[in-house]
């Protein structure tokens, strides 16, 4: 529906010299035959610096052949296209980047029969640069905080404002106190080392490098950002007071042309952790919206980071924790000679332990409690010293398990949140150097790996019973075979045999191979088994070597005898001599007793004769 008729050449007119919009009008050769002067990016330009003249010619600062191309495309098609963003130098201010939505409508043949277009062009700078900022910060709450590891939480921030919103980018953080303790709330001393921790990008110049650690030059934006906790938008200039007063650590700065920064405070609970740097060389500086994104990125990396020192220092505390629980100097015992290594790295619950029992036997103790943190080593504290007190009552071994498993049961689970969820796994070697008999049993743990003299696998096969604390009541069932002096017994958690990624089979298969060696050190073993399997540090690993001895027939004393009373007397007199010969006379008074309770409770109870 019309009025009354307007002058579309009045209308026109007025378009193309008040509207805020660019208004250009091309002709088939794509030169510009009419614009608005008033459009953003060609004010102040000169009419003969445009009329007549491709885009191009007038606006050289956005990428080369993309605005020609998009003016070609509508010409061969003639078809409009609408709204496509691009950026570059604003022609008539250098020192500015223009955001434009372009716009191209084909225009019918003129009388010359040549066709033409019109563009529109609409200055989006400051909505597509708030959009820019949303992009930024949603990346850096997207990538950032992966891990609980300082350096890849300041790896992933550093990529992700670079080279989006930063030319150069880098964080410097407090070092850990020595004895863990969290950092003090409120400013720092101006003099306080920081550690370069990262920065982006890799090829940078930079006057501190990974890993450097030392004070800030004062005074300078850093430390008055530590001092007053504060983040501060520094536009650079290469006579500042600040740089020429320090100008070997600045120097890389001036060289880069770095014409901006903004430094903020990494905070967390009131304590400053560090600092964020930021740097720009490009056209743009940094503005006031800009120091708001970097506050709120500061922010998050420092929830993170926080996360990850709390995480260090109960990693740190839980592992000295488990190295104490461990067994001290492991005696030299005549039943086998063992060594090992503990890596606690992820700070579980895996623990080992050797413990010398009645007749010279020896139990071979390797066991893994659900978990990480101070819980799991306090669980395995516990189980450790409940399970060397069972073992010292001369318990077989699958009573022995059954009396741990229901220790076990009485004990949280760290972090479970299954009400029957198991407490540990664990495996038992007894290994008796008179009979050279070896009894293995084991509570959803790896079973145990056997080597003979010559470096040959043994395969046995040791009934996996359930792990400790899961209930159910199945009974765990051991298994007893002879080994030859010298034979090799290895016990480890999970942690080594899934270190590789491999399967169980394919891991145990590495293990014997490092063990075939038989006759080197075991410690030495050990060590080659580390490297071998390459343990994660994300888990503990425990390897447990032990290699097998016989006593020698004239250590070894046994008399068979009647099943009568009377001969409690001979049994008396035989150790008494025995006792003797092994100049062993102190030791006589007690064995006497100790045998005459023997004998007779055999005689007693027992059938047949009396061994």
């Amino acid at each position: 529906m019309t009025g009354d008729p307007v002058d579309d050449t009045a209308v026109l007119s007025a378009l193309f010299a008040d509207s805020p919009q660019g208004l250009f009008v091309f002709d088939a050769e794509k030169k510009v035959t009419r614009y608005n002067p008033a459009g953003r990016g060609v004010r102040r330009l000169p009419a003969e610096d445009v009329i007549g003249h491709g885009v191009e010619a007038f606006a050289p600062g956005f990428e080369p052949g993309e605005l020609d191309s998009l003016v070609d495309e509508v010409l061969a098609t003639g078809e409009p296209v609408r709204s496509r963003l691009f950026r570059g130098r604003s022609p008539s201010e250098p020192h500015r980047t223009l955001a434009v939505e372009v716009s191209l409508f084909p225009l019918s043949a003129g009388d010359d029969g040549a066709p033409g277009l019109v563009g529109v062009v609409e200055d989006v700078t400051e909505r597509q640069a708030a959009a820019d900022r949303l992009a930024v910060l949603s990346t850096v709450h997207a990538s950032v905080g992966s891990t609980l590891d300082v350096r890849t939480t300041a790896d992933e921030l550093v990529r992700a404002l670079v080279p989006g919103f930063a030319d150069l980018a880098s964080v410097d953080l407090l070092d850990d106190d020595p004895a863990g303790t969290a950092h003090r709330p409120g400013p720092v001393p101006t003099d306080v080392p920081l550690r370069r921790v990262s920065y982006a990008p890799p090829t940078a110049d930079l006057s501190r490098k990974e890993g450097d650690s030392r004070p800030f030059p004062f005074p300078s934006p850093y430390t008055q950002a530590l001092n007053d906790t504060h983040a501060r938008l520094v536009q650079v200039s290469a006579d500042d007071p600040w740089l020429t007063a320090h100008p070997d650590d600045f120097a890389p700065l001036v060289t880069a042309d770095v014409h901006s920064m903004i430094v903020a405070p990494l905070m967390a609970r009131d304590a400053v952790l560090g600092l964020l740097s930021l740097y720009r060389n490009r056209i743009d500086p940094f503005d006031e919206a800009d120091l708001d994104v970097a506050r709120q990125a500061a922010s998050t990396v420092s929830a993170h980071l926080d996360n990850a020192h709390s995480y260090r220092r109960e990693h740190t505390v839980a592992s000295a924790l488990q190295r104490t629980l461990q067994p001290g100097v492991i005696p030299r015992l005549s039943a086998v000679e063992t060594a090992h290594v503990y890596l606690p790295e992820g700070a579980g619950g895996g623990w080992f332990d050797v413990i010398p029992l009645s007749g010279t036997r020896v139990a071979l103790v390797v066991g893994d409690v659900v978990g990480h943190g101070i819980e799991a080593a306090a669980t395995m504290g516990q189980l450790r010293v409940a399970l060397r007190t069972l073992a010292l009552q001369d318990l077989e071994t699958d009573e022995l398990m059954t009396h741990l498993d229901e220790v076990a049961g009485q004990l949280p689970v760290a972090g479970a949140s299954e009400p029957h969820a198991h407490v540990a796994t664990c495996a038992i070697t007894v290994y008796n150097p008179v009979s050279c008999q070896c009894t293995m049993i084991r509570a959803g743990h790896p079973a145990p790996v056997l080597i003979d003299p010559d470096g040959s696998p043994l395969a046995v096969d040791v009934p996996e019973g359930p792990p400790l604390g899961a209930g159910g009541g199945d009974a765990f069932t051991p298994v007893v075979v002879e080994l030859l002096p010298g034979s090799l017994v290895a016990q480890c958690t999970s942690g080594l045999l899934a270190a590789a990624g491999e399967d169980e089979t394919a891991a145990r298969g590495h293990l014997e191979h490092v063990l075939a060696s038989t006759t080197r050190p075991l410690q030495e073993l050990c060590d080659t088994a580390v490297y071998r399997m390459a343990p994660s540090r994300q888990d503990d690993a425990v390897l447990l070597l032990a290699r097998t001895h016989a006593l020698p027939p004239e250590q070894v004393a046994d008399w068979t005898l009647p099943a009568d009373a009377s001969v409690v007397g001979t049994a008396r007199r035989l150790v008494d001599q025995q006792l003797a010969a092994w100049d062993l006379d102190e030791a006589a008074f007690t064995t006497e007793l100790i045998v005459s309770e023997l004998v007779t409770n055999a005689i007693r109870h027992g059938k047949g004769p009396v061994r």
